[in-house]
């Protein structure tokens, strides 16, 4: 099997290809806009570009991915060494002004998406094509991997009373495209309008695939994403954001474990998991009893029991439904000590952070009154969107 070869390595390898790009140019990335050589997409269009190289752009977690958690904005500055403006996509503004865009014929999109709804990366885009379709600005993607394959969807689709940064569009939890292809999906059913779209396709990708089957390099594309197999506890893990309770936020470890102050790892296991697990039916996936200490976010320097998801049978695990049941799990157990997390939540300053996650109040619902596993399957009507993103599919 091939190394994948992603939508920057083929532009850096095709002479012709660089050729139809004749005007000034920009590039939205951070700090997974990497080549096969380690190199930073910057550094390359640098040398590929010249003088022509305007501006570089990053979206949450800034161009350097080192801020924190949601609403934690970065600055526009610029570049020392590459001496031009960076602009946050993440700052008073998501959407780039007509003063960050003057002078740019061609936009460049080189962002490692994690293939969960919530990511955001796949907004940043939307909003940037939404904002450069009434201007003759030209938006290239470089497509990368969807890490967690390209075929497996799952999850309620976004109910749109529950917009928001971490949910513009009616995707499920788990969407099955690449970052293109989600760009793609919006040009044709959510705008329904032509843009500037230009997608530079990846080499020898299957849909099949996990990131590890690549071969490629993992660079994290946010601070608690460091391992590319957080991608696959993510969809699950999230949800704690919602709650009082660590999702592992100031650990070694975060969006792979869960826990709170008040759980005898070992002994919780026993008693709430054990037996649920087993009549659950889920698989591929095991709950491990640790402790541990964050040292920032929440529970800040408490000692909490809690549980790593380890992913042992990746065909057969699946996340968002993992995630359901432990949320229940942990509700239904730990009575006054489970906290819903309060407002305000990537800028919304009413509804319920976990609403706003689960993209509906349905699965909040379904936590508080302990309802069955089965139930799930009548929140998760996917035929329409597998039809939609299937017409849109370009591996």
């Amino acid at each position: 099997m091939k190394r994948v070869r992603t939508g920057l390595d083929v532009l850096l390898g095709d002479r012709e290809l660089q050729k139809t790009f004749k005007g000034n140019v920009a590039l939205l990335c951070n700090n997974a806009s990497v080549d096969s050589g380690f190199v930073h997409a910057a550094s390359r269009f640098k040398e590929l570009f010249g003088a022509r190289f305007l501006k570089l752009f990053g979206p949450q977690h800034g161009f350097t991915t080192d801020a924190q958690d949601n609403m934690i904005e970065t600055g526009h500055y610029r570049h020392p060494f590459f001496d031009i403006p960076v602009y946050s996509l993440y700052s008073e503004t998501r959407i780039p002004t007509d003063t960050m865009l003057n002078g740019v014929d061609h936009l460049f999109v080189d962002l490692q998406d994690i293939g969960s709804r919530m990511y955001t990366y796949i907004y940043t885009l939307t909003l940037l094509l939404e904002k450069c379709r009434d201007r003759d600005i030209e938006i290239i993607v470089l497509d990368r991997p969807n890490p967690i394959n390209g075929i497996d969807v799952e999850g309620n689709l976004l109910d749109l009373e529950f917009e928001s940064f971490i949910g513009r569009h009616p995707l499920p939890v788990r969407h099955g495209m690449t970052i293109a292809e989600v760009a793609l999906m919006h040009q044709k059913y959510w705008v329904k309008d032509r843009t500037n779209l230009k997608i530079v396709r990846m080499q020898f990708w299957e849909r099949s695939m996990y990131f590890e089957d690549t071969k490629l390099p993992w660079f994290l594309p946010s601070p608690n994403i460091a391992r590319a197999e957080s991608t696959l506890t993510f969809p699950a893990i999230v949800l704690f954001e919602g709650t009082l309770l660590s999702e592992g936020r100031g650990t070694t470890q975060p969006l792979e474990i869960v826990g709170h102050s008040k759980i005898e790892p070992f002994s919780f296991y026993e008693k709430h998991l054990s037996k649920a697990i087993k009549e659950s039916k889920l698989q591929g996936f095991v709950l491990r009893p640790i402790l541990f200490t964050p040292t920032f976010d929440k529970n800040i320097n408490e000692v909490c029991g809690g549980f790593q998801l380890h992913v042992i049978d990746k065909k057969n695990y699946k996340p968002w439904r993992v995630g359901q049941f432990l949320l229940r799990e942990l509700y239904q157990s730990l009575g006054h000590d489970f906290v819903w997390r309060t407002p305000p939540f990537e800028y919304n300053y009413t509804q319920l952070p976990i609403d706003i996650i689960n993209g509906t109040n349905k699965l909040r619902h379904w936590v508080e009154r302990n309802g069955c596993m089965e139930e799930l399957d009548g929140l998760e009507d996917l035929t329409e969107f597998k039809h939609r993103s299937n017409e849109i599919k370009i591996y």
